[in-house]
């Protein structure tokens, strides 16, 4: 497989182009879920909680289409079909940690103004 590019014109600013491609609260679920591994739709399901069906198949498609992630449909009854990120979706490994941190640090910075 090769990974897509998007068919869209993008936004000039890089930061709107990066909001475009990951700034639904979904699809960043979906990464930091990939991040380890390979995943089948029904963990993915499963670890984001709140998401339906309907909406995790359309952040799927679309990341899919994006060239973030990859999806594997294996010949099978029933269908086994499996979700990775692309190198390109690994990229984004940084900002999911930066992300992380920054959450952390204002988890804590709350607990302490609360005191």
């Amino acid at each position: 497989m090769t990974e897509q590019t998007p068919k869209k014109e993008l936004p000039a600013c890089p930061v709107e182009t990066t909001l475009t491609l990951i700034g639904d609260k979904w699809k960043v679920l979906i990464l930091r879920d990939l991040l380890p591994g390979t995943k089948r739709f029904g963990e993915l399901k499963k670890s984001i909680s709140g998401v339906s069906q309907k909406v995790l198949t359309a952040q799927l498609r679309s990341m899919e289409s994006s060239g973030l992630l990859y999806r594997t449909v294996y010949p099978e009854v029933p269908p086994k079909v499996e979700y990775s990120l692309t190198k390109l979706g690994q990229s984004l490994k940084p900002i999911l940690d930066a992300m992380g941190s920054w959450g952390e640090e204002y988890k804590e910075s709350i607990k302490r103004a609360e005191k």
